[in-house]
């Protein structure tokens, strides 16, 4: 075995208690009961992590502590040097953010007649999409209907999501399903030739489509060739830094970044989409992330500077399965898909403690307070502890979980004959940029489209209904948008982040705090945590 020795014992145990497991039902705890251990153990719940924004228009509420410091920053760009009168680029549209979100937003606009420019910080495609595995959201069996998607997607957002945009969601669900199929996604089906549906925690029914367990691999080679196809013009390496506003408050467009030659790029648009995904490379509360290299809240903030709403942005999710050993993969996503198909959530000494199908802030919970709390997590031989997640349970693990198998294999470690370790990790915020049933936020002309936006997840999401979300209000948004091609802007102007600027220095934020960040700076946080 691969494992280390200090592993054995905990292995033994779990071994030994597979026959009887397998027998053992774990009920789903009641309302009560699950509030209770999420208040007692989410780290959303921890008040030493929060902190109240200093200025904005959320001023006064909370937000994590690692979001609150790339808003109150200062800009990247001198807006006085910033030339608004001679644009770079012309569009009737921009779409920032080339993953799926971002990738369906250009095609809708595209195929309306706009003149789109995509632009995107790093390669077309390298995005979160592009790293999901559990698969997309679609009500397509006889006892599923989008009224008891409706209902879940309330549920497992604690009912504190926007109604009118989840109707939006689950109404536009069959029609996504039916567009990325005609697209060339090569969806798993069944024998009889009907779509292959999976069970997640929280939904009531099996509705969730996939790819094997690369799911955003699949759609986004579609997507990808689809752009290319059509020759949608696009820029990479070219991540958004400020938006621009005209005169009266529209949105006019936005100020790039060339990272190669680190040239700045005016673009003038009549609307612009943010679909430039999340937050996850700031590792709030210093938890790894699934999450791609460049999710480090760029259209958060920009949109924020800007004057945009935001949404429950004191909620972030974590997983409950991030790889914790081999620590090469520390934080890498295990599907929850994996659990649908019968594994099990096991402690130190062999025991399930927790019903595999509760929803993510649940199940990540109840993992967290079994280690910190119960001191029944296994220990890794750097201090590092987590809980044993039965993968030998799924027949035929290799062949469903193609993607997960591989990269174990090259540890050496055969899933289809060892269990993988597991501890929550940082995956998705549920909030964002305040949005309208069309993608708009409280902005004219600015759109959010994915994991940039709010309001659709409510405090906790579903597995599933992310994918969904992005293709949805990409498309939404671009629907919108391109109604607005015809007007026309007034004077643009930066004034907005000068403004904004101001009230830092009153504020006496450091002067050297620049947002966004672009990419995380792991050699200077690691050296930061030396000399601490």
């Amino acid at each position: 075995m691969p494992y280390p020795t200090a592993f054995q014992d905990s292995l033994s145990k779990l071994e030994a208690s597979r026959e009887f497991r397998k027998e053992q039902i774990i009920k789903r705890l009641s309302e009560e009961e699950r509030t209770l251990l999420i208040e007692a153990f989410h780290p959303d719940y921890r008040p030493e992590a929060m902190k109240d924004v200093s200025l904005g228009v959320n001023m006064g509420q909370k937000v994590p502590l690692e979001f609150a410091s790339v808003v109150e920053s200062y800009s990247r760009i001198e807006p006085e040097k910033i030339n608004l009168d001679s644009p770079d680029f012309n569009v009737d549209i921009l779409v920032i953010g080339g993953g799926g979100g971002g990738s369906a937003a250009a095609l809708t606009a595209h195929s309306q007649g706009a003149r789109v420019l995509l632009t995107t910080k790093l390669r077309l495609g390298d995005a979160n999409t592009l790293m999901a595995e559990g698969g997309i959201c679609a009500p397509v069996r006889p006892d599923d209907d989008p009224y008891k998607h409706f209902l879940d997607t309330l549920g497992g957002g604690h009912y504190t999501n926007v109604p009118e945009i989840v109707k939006a969601l689950v109404l536009d669900c069959p029609k996504i399903a039916n567009w990325l199929i005609d697209l060339g996604v090569m969806f798993d089906f069944e024998e009889d030739g009907t779509l292959k549906v999976n069970h997640c925690g929280g939904h009531s029914r099996k509705r969730l489509l996939s790819c094997k367990d690369l799911t955003g691999l699949e759609i986004m080679r579609v997507l990808r060739d689809e752009i290319r196809n059509l020759e949608i013009p696009y820029l990479e390496f070219s991540p958004a830094v400020e938006i621009i506003l005209d005169s009266e408050g529209l949105c006019g467009g936005a100020v790039l970044y060339n990272m190669e030659t680190e040239e700045y790029y005016v673009v003038k648009a009549n609307a612009v989409i943010l679909a430039s995904g999340g937050i996850g490379r700031l590792h709030v509360q210093s938890f790894p992330t699934t999450n791609h290299y460049g999710a480090t809240a760029d259209g958060l903030v920009i949109g924020y500077r800007a004057g945009a709403e935001l949404i429950h942005m004191d909620s972030i999710q974590y997983h409950p399965t991030g790889v914790v050993w081999p620590e090469q993969l520390l934080g890498q996503l295990i599907t929850e898909v994996m659990r649908g198909h019968g594994t099990h959530l096991v402690n130190v000494d062999g025991e399930r403690f927790i019903n595999e199908l509760e929803c993510r802030d649940t199940c990540a919970s109840a993992l967290i307070r079994e280690c910190e709390d119960r001191r029944k997590g296994v220990v890794t031989p750097t201090g590092m502890e987590g809980i044993w997640m039965d993968t030998p349970l799924v027949e035929g693990v290799e062949k469903h979980f193609v993607g997960i198998y591989q990269r174990f294999k090259k540890y050496d470690i055969d899933i289809s004959k060892e269990p993988i370790l597991v501890f929550p990790t940082q995956h998705y915020q549920n909030g964002g940029l305040k949005i309208t049933p069309h993608g708009e936020t409280t902005i004219p002309g600015l759109f959010a489209a994915g994991e940039v936006s709010g309001g659709v997840q409510g405090k906790n999401r579903l597995a599933g209904n992310s994918l969904l979300d992005i293709f949805v209000f990409g498309r939404r948004s671009a629907l919108k948008a391109v109604q607005l091609m015809n007007q026309k802007r007034s004077e643009l102007t930066l004034q907005h982040v000068i403004d904004y600027q101001k009230k830092l220095e009153a504020l006496g934020i450091d002067k050297s705090k620049k947002s966004p960040v672009l990419l995380p700076d792991y050699i200077r946080d690691e050296t930061k945590a030396k000399k601490n």
